[in-house]
């Protein structure tokens, strides 16, 4: 890989991993109201904190470049899980963009997948 392919994949990867921390994070705050939110998706609510600890350890894997490509894939499966539960309502426009939002990020993920982190990250080392 070029020395740019390997800058982008790096970029790739802290702004998606960013992301998922942040998102994870910021439910620490409320996680009893995440809870019940989830509920409401049919998700059962004691899966809240399992669920932030995957946002941001997933996060912060896929940032140093940890397990890329499974990670990759486990955030790809997440956005695709997440948009049709929450965010398919044919009759809300807003919602069906926060769903296109989330398939398009699955698609971003999975390309992480393919392409691997690259050379600056903790896989790239291994190599």
């Amino acid at each position: 890989m070029t020395q740019t392919t390997n800058s982008a994949l790096l970029i790739a990867r802290v702004f998606m991993g960013l992301l998922f921390v942040m998102a994870g994070t910021g439910k620490l705050g409320n996680v009893e109201g995440f809870a019940g939110f989830m509920a409401s998706g049919g998700i059962p609510a004691f899966l809240a904190w399992p669920v932030v600890l995957f946002e941001i350890l997933a996060g912060l894997a896929l940032i140093a470049g940890f397990m890329t490509r499974p990670v990759a894939l486990a955030l790809a499966g997440f956005c695709l899980a997440s948009g049709l539960l929450y965010h398919f309502d044919p009759s809300d426009q807003n919602q069906m963009t926060s769903l296109l939002k989330n398939i398009a990020l699955a698609g971003g993920y999975m390309a992480l997948a393919v392409a691997g982190a690259g050379k600056f990250s903790l896989d790239g080392r291994k190599a």
